[in-house]
């Protein structure tokens, strides 16, 4: 008998109905000399320091170092801690009984970095030593199943993935337990939570904000010029700048009085625009953010939803690219795409027989090739659904397409020693950008050629000066990240480096990785780091204040935690030892953890305050509750109350006088604003009295 495993019950159904297993088991179902079962993503995973009989934040115990690190069944966060999840434990001892049944296994977990360690990690906890075989697979369809059945790979094919995802939780466990627990000492026990990957991303969010807020805005002028020649109205911009609008003012008049410029330099070039690449998840999360206003973590879900539903590939993927042995299956796909109306007249562009072959590059495909849809006509689509596979198909499509070629026009003209410039473009074949009808895109920078067909022009014609104006502007700060933005800073980490033979290594190295980055970002908002303000991520004070204690120490360095990512490459591909990086890592940990010992925390000056039921012990007040300390009493108070939080001043009057001074604009559940006074009750509970104007 034979036990697949694979990381959810939806794919372990899909893969045991092809294999007609079809009778239902507890935890697994079985049939034609197959017993089919699932982990439910990590079941196992490295033990928390109290499973080193480490307890409480000690400073004397860091840095902490297992050696060798304890694998435990996945516990419940419960507000006394860890608890053992019951339904974790149920699932193991069905896979434990499997394993110990069978002959051999063949592991069905997601074809990645952490599917791989999904299945190891339980592996190695349950002590087996069955030999065991990997379905490797971009897609759920029958087809893909069934050839990866018949192209089933040795499981050590794979030592090095598992080596590198191995090395990657211990990582994150060494910088992340031990960071989180220094800070913590440091702050005298107020909870900050530190990672190798999530802190560099709050240093992103942070340096930005900063950028942002102490930019001084500074006016300037600029003189546009109206002209109209064969019947073709057209402007210029002065290529100078003034900050004085008198000085600006006395050009223009004697811009006027001359009422004629001369043209000094004609450009024009042919510029080919290629079709764009397809989508790996990181660029898919990116263009939905700009075009849906989709959160990364949406989108990860979304399309999530949609490769199990088999209309899309795996979505987890790192490249653009598809190997040559998929490119005969790409007309299917098109064909599939052309019974839809909403695709036809953007297939009717396309030349069956002469499809661009950008896309295919051996090379360039990582563990996953770039996304694609399936042969599975898409039904039965939510919204969401529907807008991220028609995204995914319209790029297909433009991939395939030829070039856009445009003729780009740059003139410069002169009024007395003025120079004025004319950027202008015109498309000569429409190419990819007939697909979805945008040609050109939303946002052109200043430096950019528009769209705008200009009359033909040689070198000492003379324009008239229809009108001239003076332009008011004003230099502008750099925006705020939105997700899209962020997600390409932590994509393009390694590039912001001086050292030039490092900047070219590191050049494509980001900081976490596509799968993980919309987790990362989640965290931050779940920790209150950062917040989302309409499309735009703002640090909280909470944030600014971690990334204020740590932002000249290395674990806030984003070209750092780059380089570790390209380590981690390396051990993937057999270059570099496990061992290696983890006693780099671990010497790493002691630097940083001794950087976070040596900080000064200012305390916010707390109260001792009783507390209100049992009269008996001082409350504890954090960031997030109050409560008392006694087990028996548990009075416990939410500090953010909607969406404010208390401060201490109104902390203290709510437990001394029963009542908070006026809070305003506090937010109902149906989002609207309201200001109200929080009062505390006689059954300690605290109850709203609204404040009318």
């Amino acid at each position: 008998m034979k036990v697949i495993i694979a990381e959810k019950p939806s794919v372990a159904r899909e893969i045991a109905q092809l294999l007609g297993a079809h009778e239902k088991k507890e935890g697994y179902l079985s049939g034609n000399g197959y017993c089919v079962t699932w982990a439910l993503g990590h079941l196992i995973a490295l033990g928390m320091s109290e499973d080193y009989g480490i307890r409480g934040f000690n400073k004397a115990s860091l840095p902490i170092f297992p050696n060798p690190f304890i694998l435990t069944p996945k516990k419940l966060k419960k507000a006394k801690g860890y608890e053992p999840d019951p339904l974790v434990s149920k699932q193991l001892n069905i896979i434990k009984r499997l394993f110990n049944q069978c002959n051999s296994i063949i592991v069905a977990t997601d074809a990645g970095r952490e599917g791989e360690l999904i299945f190891r990690y339980i592996y190695q906890y349950l002590n087996c030593q069955k030999p065991f075989e990997r379905l490797w697979i971009s897609s759920l369809t029958e087809k893909a199943i069934q050839d990866g059945f018949k192209n089933l790979q040795s499981g050590d094919t794979f030592d090095g993935l598992y080596e590198a995802a191995k090395a990657r939780s211990e990582a994150d466990w060494l910088v992340g337990i031990n960071a989180t627990q220094a800070l913590t000492i440091a702050g005298n026990q107020d909870v900050y939570s530190l990672g190798r990957v999530q802190t560099p991303t709050l240093a992103l969010i942070c340096q930005r904000f900063f950028q942002h807020q102490n930019f001084t805005k500074q006016k300037y002028f600029q003189i546009q010029l109206i002209h109209r020649k064969e019947y073709i109205d057209f402007t210029c911009l002065s290529l100078l700048q003034w900050e004085e609008k008198k000085q600006g003012e006395q050009i223009q008049k004697s811009i006027e009085r001359e009422g004629r410029a001369v043209v000094e330099d004609v450009s024009i070039t042919t510029v080919k625009e290629q079709s764009p690449l397809l989508f790996d998840l990181t660029e898919l999360q990116k263009e939905a953010n700009r075009k849906l206003g989709f959160s990364a973590d949406e989108v990860l879900k979304i399309a999530q939803s949609l490769y199990e539903k088999k209309f899309i590939t795996y979505p987890r993927t790192g490249s653009k690219y598809i190997p040559e042995d998929l490119w005969p299956e790409i007309p299917e796909l098109v064909r599939i795409l052309n019974t839809k109306d909403q695709f036809k007249s953007a297939i009717s562009t396309l030349k069956f027989g002469n499809f661009n072959k950008r896309i295919v590059n051996d090379v360039k495909v990582t563990d996953h090739h770039g996304l694609l849809i399936t042969t599975k006509v898409p039904s039965a689509l939510t919204a969401t659904e529907k807008a991220i596979y028609d995204m995914i198909a319209y790029r297909l499509l433009e991939s395939l397409s030829h070039a856009c070629t445009k003729q780009v026009s740059h003139i410069i003209i002169k009024v007395h020693h003025y120079e004025f410039q004319i950027r202008g473009s015109k498309i000569l074949e429409k190419g990819w950008r007939t697909i979805k009808g945008i040609l050109s895109d939303n946002e052109i920078p200043d430096n950019a050629e528009a769209l705008i067909e200009l009359p033909e022009l040689k070198i000492g014609d003379e324009l008239k000066i229809s009108k001239t104006e003076l332009l008011e502007k004003t230099t502008q700060p750099p925006k705020l990240y939105t997700e899209a933005d962020l997600l390409s800073a932590m994509e393009n980490a390694g590039s912001s480096i001086e050292n030039k033979e490092e900047k070219q290594a590191l050049s494509t190295i980001g900081i976490g990785t596509p799968a993980s980055r919309a987790s990362i970002i989640e965290t931050l908002l779940s920790r209150n780091y950062i917040i989302r303000k309409s499309k735009t991520l703002h640090p909280t004070d909470k944030g600014l204040q971690v990334y204020n204690l740590v932002k000249d120490k290395k674990i806030a360095n984003a070209q750092m935690t780059a380089e570790w990512e390209m380590a981690l490459d390396r051990i993937e591909k057999g270059e570099l030892n496990r061992t290696q990086f983890i006693n780099d890592i671990q010497d790493y940990t002691t630097e940083i953890t001794n950087e976070l010992f040596s900080l000064h925390i200012p305390q916010e000056n707390i109260p001792q305050l009783n507390c209100p039921k049992c009269q008996q012990h001082t409350l504890i007040i954090k960031d997030k509750i109050i409560k008392c300390p006694d087990e028996q009493c548990s009075w416990i108070l939410f500090r953010t109350i909607c969406g404010i939080q208390l401060s201490i001043k109104d902390l203290t009057s709510l437990l001394t006088q029963n009542k908070t001074s006026l809070i305003k604009n506090m937010k109902s559940k149906n989002g609207k604003k309201f200001d109200a006074y929080i009062v505390l009750k006689d059954v300690y509970k605290t109850v709203f009295e609204v404040h009318n104007h």
